[in-house]
């Protein structure tokens, strides 16, 4: 099960509405807000991309293809759902503007927008608006989402990392775990095998098929696209020896998975807070929302006015090897959790290559300019939900305190 997929909700008293999402492609459309508009000056051309069906990395891919460039030379400020209508800005220096412009598909289209001084990089992102249609629900459900809405808009939205962050078998946070234990047996036997109901038909074949031994079968199962997956069989194969199959997976993919292991432990820190997440405690180290800087409250009663108008924020650790902890009732929190875990921020330590210092993040996420309406089209009726949200936020968040149907 994923692990983001019990977490205690700020708004569990009220009822949801239900409903489903992304049903059609066009329910779920995100666009982004950027941080800064392109001076006109400049070697790097930035451009808008719009895609519909497809992820970032894919229309990345084919832009570049056809810019006969790496992929890794184009710029983007984060990755957007594949199963979605999205807009977001990229950057590549020297292009010719024209032959850029011309590129289009059935799913990705293109528009320059002006020359910069720097190509864009992730996080180079203010925030991202979000237009849900959530079907199978009315006009008759709009006052239940309301009220649920009051309280996310006076408290904030519990700034969980969402499901997408554990991947499609929710299993990225075990196979970070495993590297963080240094336990390349246990990450070898999740990566490539222990078979779920849902894995598609040849993945499933595939583990089933490294379980039992087979390993030359497990290789010709899987498919082409699972490069990290085939070489870390071929690896395997040679003296079965786990550590040979690790090595062999991109470090990317690693860190990812490292990543995702840190995001549920924040998960499990903010789920304990959750009475507290929006007022800053005695020992918090609090986010000032304007700049980002981080403080230590020593005085929560002077600093609840600013709490209450969200200039400020508790945040929760995202633990690495040079993590500093809350103090006092945060603090104590904090400590449990990494005590429940076994883990100490010491042994992020020894990932080579990857090492995460860890960081802060805050508990909650303002909705900005949230409004909810009813409608119908030729699909049905629904109803509606825009907002926008700083970058890093979870739409899928908001919309389970909304709908609470998981």
């Amino acid at each position: 099960m994923n692990p983001a997929a019990d977490l205690p909700l700020l708004t569990g008293e009220l009822p949801g509405i239900g409903g489903r999402i992304k049903e059609h492609l066009g329910d779920f459309r995100v666009e982004e807000l950027p941080l800064y508009e392109p001076s006109g000056e400049g070697t790097h051309v930035y451009f808008s991309v719009r895609k519909a069906g497809v992820g970032t990395p894919e229309a990345v891919a084919r832009i570049a293809r056809h810019m006969s460039v790496r992929a890794h030379e184009i710029g983007l400020a984060g990755l957007k759902d594949a199963r979605a209508v999205t807009t977001q800005t990229m950057s590549l220096e020297h292009a010719d503007p024209r032959r850029l412009a011309a590129y289009h598909d059935a799913q990705v289209s293109v528009e320059v927008l002006a020359l910069h001084t720097n190509k864009l990089r992730p996080g180079h992102l203010r925030a991202n608006r979000f237009t849900i249609r959530i079907r199978g629900v009315g006009p008759a459900e709009l006052p239940r989402a309301e009220t649920v809405l009051d309280v996310l808009s006076r408290r904030g939205v519990p700034n969980y990392f969402g499901p997408q962050r554990f991947g499609a078998r929710g299993d990225t946070g075990s196979l970070g775990e495993a590297l963080v234990r240094d336990n390349p047996e246990e990450f070898v036997a999740i990566f490539l095998g222990r078979p779920d109901p849902g894995d598609p038909p040849d993945c499933k074949a595939a583990r089933d098929a490294f379980d039992t031994g087979y390993l030359d079968r497990c290789l010709k199962r899987w498919p082409r696209h699972y490069a990290n997956e085939r070489k870390a069989v071929a690896a395997f194969k040679k003296r079965r020896r786990p550590a040979d199959a690790l090595r062999a997976i991109d470090k990317g993919r690693k860190r990812l998975y490292v990543s995702a292991f840190q995001s549920a432990i924040f998960n499990e820190i903010l789920a304990a807070r959750i009475e507290t997440f929006d007022r800053v405690l005695a020992g918090d180290l609090a986010r000032k929302a304007d700049r980002g800087g981080i403080f230590s409250v020593e005085d929560p009663e002077a600093e609840r006015p600013r709490a209450e108008a969200f200039e400020i924020s508790p945040t929760g650790a995202v633990v690495g090897y040079r993590s500093h902890l809350a103090t006092g009732e945060p603090g104590r929190i904090e400590a449990e959790t990494l005590a429940r875990r076994g883990i100490a921020p010491e042994d992020f330590k020894h990932l080579r290559g990857i090492r995460p210092k860890g960081t802060r993040r805050a508990l909650r996420f303002r909705l900005h300019e949230p409004r909810l309406a009813a409608g119908t089209d030729e699909h049905g009726e629904y109803v509606q939900f825009t907002f926008s949200a700083a970058s890093g936020c979870y739409a899928t968040v908001a919309l389970r305190e909304i709908m609470k149907n998981d």
